[in-house]
């Protein structure tokens, strides 16, 4: 792919990768763990506690419990299986409260988007789908939006997903403030509530976060906010790398934007990326859906075959 012809939409995630290749198999006292959290969430009668109505887990509430879910808070609890039932159990409801299934919806947060802040395009050498962050980009002054624009963006990105990739990859670039300012860029409020929800509610979710063109009162404030970040998610965060020369993206599906040093003549309009966006990881979505239910709608399948990943059909 050239860097001549400007590029406006995202591209599909890669379905067939020498890559791509099925979780191995678990330990035996790993595989009883997981065991245990499935027969807890399926037995007769189970109901999300502290719910005072509706606590029986909903469809799509049955469709995340995926065995490969139940197994990153098992390894974000170093397999603790009460603790690990227990972060499930509050982030079933957090999903509830924030609205994850019902409000959080491309309309509400789209406000944000027309700036292009958040962009998903392309993915990192382990065929993770890269989310560009471009925090000069503010649409507004919302922080209350901005933040479910942010978990939104994420969600989306999660959707991209190809069979066996399980996290999504950050590429943050301060080069660009054109519609931002100093506060904009160092919002402690909306950077704390961030870090809190990728922490408590996408555990090993986050592949690596990519941070380039950084000042100096952004360095600071990012050694600040590390103080916030667990110890695991801190080594993740890599500073002004060289992506390319590293071996970290390929440059064909890399951003030339700012500094990124790829190939594509990514331009964001909103116009033509946000719906093409929205279709794309609604499609995937939508057909890993109907393979849910295809093998019994049940809690704890794999991802890997709802994703296609053992189906000559793959997402293509």
């Amino acid at each position: 792919m050239g860097s001549t012809a400007p590029v406006f939409t995202p591209l599909p995630p890669p379905q067939q990768h020498e890559r791509l290749q099925r979780p191995p198999p678990l330990e035996d006292s790993q595989e009883q763990k997981r065991k245990e959290i499935i027969a807890y969430f399926t037995k007769a009668g189970y109901q999300l506690p502290q719910v005072p109505e509706g606590g029986a887990l909903m469809e799509q509430e049955k469709f995340w419990l995926t065995s490969d879910c139940i197994l990153r808070f098992l390894r974000a609890t170093k397999w603790e299986v009460s603790e690990a039932i227990q972060r499930l159990e509050t982030t079933l409801k957090w999903r509830r409260d924030y609205g994850l299934y019902t409000d959080l919806t491309a309309e509400l947060v789209e406000p944000e988007a027309t700036a292009g802040q958040l962009v998903i395009f392309g993915w990192d050498a382990r065929l993770n789908p890269a989310l560009y962050a471009f925090p000069g980009r503010q649409a507004s002054e919302d922080i209350e939006r901005q933040i479910q624009y942010h978990t939104f963006m994420f969600e989306r990105a999660l959707d991209l997903t190809p069979p066996g990739v399980e996290t999504v990859s950050v590429l943050v670039n301060y080069a660009d403030r054109s519609s931002g300012n100093g506060s904009a860029l160092t919002s402690i409020s909306k950077t704390r509530q961030i870090i809190d929800i990728l922490q408590n509610h996408y555990p090993e979710s986050l592949g690596k976060g990519y941070v380039i063109n950084i000042p100096f009162f952004v360095n600071v404030f990012i050694k600040f906010m590390l103080q916030f970040v667990d110890p695991v998610t801190r080594q993740k965060a890599v500073f002004n790398p060289r992506v390319v020369e590293e071996g970290l993206i390929e440059p064909d599906v890399l951003m030339n934007a700012h500094g990124w040093g790829g190939n594509v003549n990514f331009e964001y309009d909103h116009a033509r990326y946000w719906s093409a966006m929205l279709d794309l990881a609604q499609e995937r979505r939508s057909r890993r859906m109907e393979r849910w239910r295809e093998l019994g709608a049940k809690i704890g399948l794999d991802e890997w075959d709802l994703k296609g990943g053992s189906s000559a059909e793959a997402d293509t």
